[in-house]
């Protein structure tokens, strides 16, 4: 089996990358506004506003 080399390794890794981001961008994307996500990221953002003694809130 011949393995490329590393330019050529180099130059492929170059030609894939924009599609690697966008699909790490896409999932990030996915990831946040899924519906499943709400409860917890607006809890999350209250967090300036809470009292130093509040609990925060578990959401398993």
């Amino acid at each position: 089996m011949d393995f490329p080399s590393i330019a050529e390794a180099a130059h492929f890794a170059r030609q894939i990358w924009p599609a690697w981001l966008m699909l790490i961008f896409l999932g990030i994307g996915f990831y946040a506004f899924r519906p499943k996500n709400r409860r917890h990221f607006d809890d999350c953002a209250q967090i300036p506003f809470k009292a130093d003694g509040e609990e925060p809130q578990r959401h398993d």
